[in-house]
Formats: structure tokens, C-alpha cells, sequence
């Protein structure tokens, strides 16, 4: 059986609670202290800087919460990050480190947004070009993620020889 896209829309709404209109907040209530959880219009943009940091850390944590490879790579980064000061790296080597890490994590946001569109998209029902998208964004992670180790090793391991 199909579902057509606003059944599937409609399901996926009431299944995850991020995806109802109650977890976006509306621009306009943020600053006048009304309801936080909904705004009128998803183009509608942020009335200020502190609300745009709002939606951003929503979506951080939302990463956090529903993804788990972003919380291993989370636990990862902030090992490699106290490897880092553990071994005293010099600045340039510990942005290197911070930057290859940061990298992963950024990808792997993008990573869930970009499945969240396609789930959207094709709801419940299977489509190759779906599998295609998701997959190839999950291997731009897995891509940085073998770069951010090698990295690693090629700054870590001489201070651990050495």
C-alpha cells in the first residue's frame, strides 16, 4: 500500500515529537515571551541573532539526542581534544586536530538533515534515489571521519614515540 506524502507527513509527526510544529520556535514570540515552540511560517527568518543560536543549538541537540554516531563522535572528538593538551601539542597541530574533528561532526549534522528531508520526502515507502542520498552522506562522514584519524595518528603518535 502507498502512502501518499501527507499521510506520511502526518504520521511522521505524530511519531517524533521534533517534527511537529510544537518544537520550532516562532521569531516573533521568542522576544515578546509567548509560546517558544512554534512559529507561523518555517521560511520565516530568526527576528535575531539570539534566536537564530537558538534554532541552531535545537538542532545540535537533537543530533545529540536522536543520533548516535554523533554522540561517539562527540565522546571522540573531545578524547582527541584532551589527548591533545594530554601530550601538549603545539597550537597549530591541536587546530589541526580541532579542525579535522570539527569536520566529522559538522557532516554528520548535515548528514541528519539530509535524512530527515529524504524521510520526509519519501515517508514510510522505499525509493532508490533515497538510498543514494543517504548513503552517500553517510559515506561523507565515514570519508572524514578516516581522515580525522589518520590525522590524528600523524600528530599523535611522534608525541607518544617522542
Amino acid at each position: 500500500m502507498k502512502t501518499n506524502y501527507h499521510q506520511a507527513n502526518q504520521s511522521a509527526s505524530l511519531s517524533n515529537p521534533y517534527l511537529n510544529n510544537n518544537f520550532i520556535p516562532r521569531s516573533g514570540q521568542l522576544s515578546e515571551g509567548n509560546n517558544p515552540n512554534q512559529r507561523e511560517y518555517a521560511w520565516q527568518v530568526a527576528s535575531n541573532l539570539l534566536v537564530s543560536f537558538r534554532y541552531a543549538w535545537a538542532g545540535v541537540r537533537y543530533a545529540f539526542v536522536s543520533q548516535r554516531n554523533f554522540r561517539i563522535h562527540t565522546l571522540i572528538t573531545l578524547a582527541a581534544i584532551s589527548w591533545g593538551l594530554f601530550l601538549r601539542v603545539n597550537a597549530l597541530e591541536m587546530a589541526i586536530v580541532s579542525l579535522t574533528c570539527a569536520l566529522v561532526m559538522v557532516l554528520e549534522l548535515i548528514n541528519t538533515a539530509l535524512e530527515s528531508v529524504v524521510d520526509l520526502t519519501v515517508g514510510q515507502s522505499y525509493h532508490d534515489l533515497a538510498k543514494i542520498a543517504k548513503d552517500c552522506a553517510a559515506g561523507a562522514v565515514l570519508i572524514a571521519s578516516i581522515a580525522a584519524l589518520l590525522v590524528a595518528a600523524f600528530i599523535f603518535i611522534p608525541h607518544l614515540l617522542g
